[in-house]
């Protein structure tokens, strides 16, 4: 499956309303697989000083990321391919 960053622009969220975010995007990825679209959420980055937020997701394709966050009414700048590699996958 491909990894794809979504980048967002987040000003004045709260540290409550960006847990509650990341709840909603994790919802929502669950239960567009149920429906047929194998789809993760995986995480987020947030940096305060920029308003900036990344997050990672697991799909099939930039358009079923997108759908995701538009169904968890998540605000988003873009969708791209993004490579992951986490220290576990090191030798």
């Amino acid at each position: 499956m491909t990894h794809y960053m979504v980048e967002r622009h987040l000003p004045q969220i709260t540290p409550d309303e960006l847990a509650a975010a990341a709840l909603r995007a994790k919802n929502t990825t669950m239960e567009m697989s149920r429906e047929g679209t194998p789809i993760r959420y995986l995480r987020s980055i947030f940096v305060p000083g920029e308003d900036k937020c990344i997050c990672l997701f697991e799909g099939p394709t930039v358009e079923s990321v997108e759908e995701a966050n538009r169904r968890a009414n998540i605000p988003f700048e873009r969708v791209v391919e993004a490579l992951h590699i986490a220290s576990e996958d090191l030798d």
